[in-house]
């Protein structure tokens, strides 16, 4: 997986001499200089659908799942044993007048194969297994379309606040020149100290906004990386503007407006999590069930021979050999349950209780998801209207600033008349920045819900 980050992350370094140059002027440590990865929306998902623990996780618990029911089908296989034991008598038991029938020493190897013929809790437990597998598959779902939304809000918050540090850089400098003007004019008795205190002190309200701007971008960056599952010393830069994506959503997002949740992935999680339970009652129910084996066993002992000179009081006439026996049995093995305590009766109680409350958690679920998908929807229209409203706001606001600064610059007009020009320009610009921002992040709330794949 870290392969394929690095190959995109190859196609789109930034290595030209400008870039590298205020790297490593920045950067103390020149020979750790920080890497920068140029990237687009959909290279970020991407990477972090590659890279994402909680990606691997989810696809570790398919892999899980798929070792789980090969367990089940092994349980359904031919089991072979073997079994070994030596003893040795310490003491052996007396028939009297020192007759005993012990050996001094006996060997045992037993070799037994069971053969399931008929088990029904093993068939259950294997509609039980792809039900499991479904639900995992359906969690992994899950977690890309959430993880997709988290990293396009976190994109989304890159750029409103690179944006909005623009809007605020421009501000800054057209209150720059407004200062310097207003203190030229002053200097030469043209302006009232008044005019020029007033333009200042906007000017340095003003720098607290950049300075929490700027963090708040090193801040959204560094969740982005987060969720990427890429290092923190990896500096990124994202590709595109938020009016842009904008568009672009707004193009697409009529090709499926709609409240059709039938893909919602928690909901569809639910009702996997009923037939998994479903399932998990028949398998108990299945315990009750007679299950029918075959069986064969292979017993090879060997043991001392007994001395008959014992018996007679002679010597032993026998061999030293050991006698070896090794019989052969085969046979059917049937167990009927008859009696548990009643676990299996108070499992299914158990059970059944536990489908009746999934079941009203998912039509609450289902109730509040449509409430969701309807809230969505309605913040997209509303954002929408915004965005165009804020759009003729920026026309009307840019041209009072421009008719108050020819009339300060005239000598008709005054400074509170440019001041406040200023501050309902940049105003107008940063709430039409918000706006776009609010329509693209309830787009990307509305694909959640809805259930949209990556």
């Amino acid at each position: 997986m870290m392969s394929r980050m690095f190959k995109l992350a190859a196609t789109t370094l930034i290595i030209s001499a400008s870039v590298a140059t205020v790297a490593l002027a920045q950067d103390p440590y020149v020979y750790g200089s920080p890497r920068t990865l140029e990237l687009t929306l959909d290279q970020a998902i991407e990477i972090a659908l590659d890279e994402n623990p909680t990606i691997q996780i989810a696809e570790l618990e398919i892999e899980k799942q798929t070792y789980v029911r090969k367990e089940t089908i092994g349980n359904h296989l031919p089991q072979l044993s073997v079994a070994g034991q030596y003893s040795r008598a310490i003491k052996k038991s007396d028939m009297g007048g020192g007759v005993s029938f012990d050996p001094d020493n006996t060997v045992t190897v037993v070799t037994s194969l069971n053969v399931p013929l008929f088990a029904p809790t093993i068939y259950k437990t294997l509609k039980l297994n792809e039900e499991q597998m479904r639900a995992a598959v359906e969690d992994a779902r899950g977690s890309r379309i959430t993880l997709a939304n988290a990293v396009k809000k976190a994109y989304y918050n890159i750029l409103l606040a690179q944006e909005s540090l623009d809007v605020l850089r421009v501000s800054e400098a057209n209150l720059q020149s407004t200062v310097d003007e207003t203190k030229l004019k002053f200097d030469n008795g043209l302006a009232s100290e008044y005019d020029y205190i007033t333009a200042d002190v906007q000017l340095s309200n003003l720098k607290p906004s950049i300075i929490q701007t700027e963090t708040s971008i090193e801040i959204a960056k560094k969740l982005l990386k987060m969720y990427m599952g890429i290092p923190l010393d990896f500096e990124i830069v994202v590709v595109g503007d938020l009016n842009t994506l904008s568009e672009e959503d707004h193009t697409m997002a009529y090709n499926y407006y709609g409240e059709n949740i039938s893909e919602n992935s928690e909901l569809r999680s639910m009702d996997i999590q009923v037939e998994v339970l479903k399932r998990q009652l028949e398998v108990s129910k299945m315990s009750r069930m007679p299950s029918l084996a075959a069986f064969g066993t292979y017993n090879l002992t060997g043991r001392d021979p007994v001395s008959l000179g014992s018996l007679t009081g002679g010597t032993s006439s026998g061999s030293d050999n050991f006698f070896w026996n090794h019989p052969v049995s085969v046979g059917l093995t049937l167990s009927i349950p008859i009696f548990s305590g009643l676990t299996n009766k108070n499992r299914e109680k158990q059970i059944k209780y536990s489908i009746s409350q999934t079941r009203l958690q998912r039509d609450y679920l289902e109730e509040t998801t449509k409430v969701e998908v309807s809230t969505a929807l309605n913040e997209i229209i509303t954002a929408e209207a915004t965005m165009i409203a804020n759009k003729a706001t920026i026309q009307q606001a840019q041209k009072g600033y421009d008719i108050s600064r020819t009339r300060y610059d005239n000598g008709v007009g005054t400074m509170l008349e440019v001041n406040s020009a200023e501050v309902a320009l940049t105003q107008a610009r940063l709430n039409y920045n918000q706006a776009v921002y609010d329509y693209l992040s309830a787009q990307a709330d509305y694909e959640r819900i809805i259930g949209i794949d990556y």
